[in-house]
């Protein structure tokens, strides 16, 4: 007999510093069509969820902070773990972060009170903050950090990683990473393209980036570019239309390297246009590039 809980298409848990973004993510999952709800107790989560997969199929968004009622980083990750094991459908960890520094500037210019400092320095609440956050920072299947993110190249990240436009076919994310800040939980297919000469030890490219002309040049002058590139496209395009056949509805292909700047990029966003090219839905994602803001502010 079946005792298995009826469950939503996909659930995400929202969580992350203060001043991280939170807020925003939620608003733009609410955008993309998500049911949303935030800081809800933690003893009614698994049953919410139970009840939204009642509902017929919700993609739900669950906001989880230090303000909701029950909460501590091992309570969040035990009731993660007994969603996963409960149902079929599945549920990911987001986790907001960012700099110290950015944080406590953005509590300073918009006059709020973090909710651990309400009596002390904002800096002793972040700092409070980050310690009792860890554990889900580490655990997160997605982190996005936003210290040099603008509004909306937050929203486009969180885009490419959660749009549900994906429903009737095969959506690709291909995305670069640096492996000093981890690997990226949510890769399906990862490449280690750290054997590819360097662009940081040249002078002149060190503070550019794999989007950067020059430093394309210069990845792909490398003698193993070419039979490299030829070979993971081959693999690529050849898994692609049995991934689709097999009823997959996500796809994220990781590049990495050391700083998550030069190497990976450049070669992401050749492979996230071939992806293109041969027609299937694909986005991409940066997760260690710096981007310059802009005057949004998260």
């Amino acid at each position: 007999m079946n005792t298995a809980h009826p469950v939503p298409n996909q659930v995400v848990i929202v969580s992350g510093l203060s001043g991280a973004g939170k807020s925003t993510a939620l608003h733009q999952f609410e955008d993309m069509g998500w049911e949303v709800a935030d800081n809800i107790p933690l003893f009614l989560l698994t049953k919410m969820v139970e009840e939204a997969g009642r509902g017929g199929g919700v993609n739900l968004a669950i906001g989880v902070d230090l303000r909701t009622r029950g909460f501590s980083t091992e309570q969040v990750l035990e009731v993660i773990g007994e969603l996963r094991a409960a149902g079929n459908s599945p549920v990911r960890l987001l986790f907001l972060d960012c700099d110290e520094a950015v944080l406590q500037r953005r509590f300073t210019e918009t006059r709020r009170k973090h909710p651990l400092a309400a009596d002390r320095p904002v800096g002793d609440g972040i700092r409070q903050e980050i310690q009792r956050l860890a554990g889900l920072k580490t655990a997160a299947d997605v982190r996005i950090d936003s210290t040099n993110l603008s509004l909306p190249e937050l929203k486009r990240i969180l885009t490419g990683f959660f749009s549900l436009q994906r429903m009737a076919r095969l959506n690709v994310t291909v995305m670069s990473f640096s492996f000093v800040n981890g690997i990226p939980r949510e890769s399906d297919l990862m490449f280690d393209v750290r054997f590819l000469q360097n662009p940081h030890y040249i002078a002149n490219l060190r503070p550019l980036t794999g989007r950067d002309r020059d430093v394309v040049a210069y990845v792909s002058a490398d003698p193993a570019y070419d039979e490299f590139m030829a070979q993971v496209e081959r693999l690529i395009l050849f898994l692609l239309p049995r991934y689709v056949e097999e009823g997959k509805s996500y796809l994220t292909i990781a590049f990495g390297c050391t700083g998550g700047r030069h190497r990976s990029v450049c070669v992401a966003e050749k492979i996230h246009d071939q992806v293109a090219k041969s027609g299937y839905f694909a986005n991409l994602a940066h997760r260690d590039l710096p981007e310059a803001k802009d005057n949004n502010a998260i």
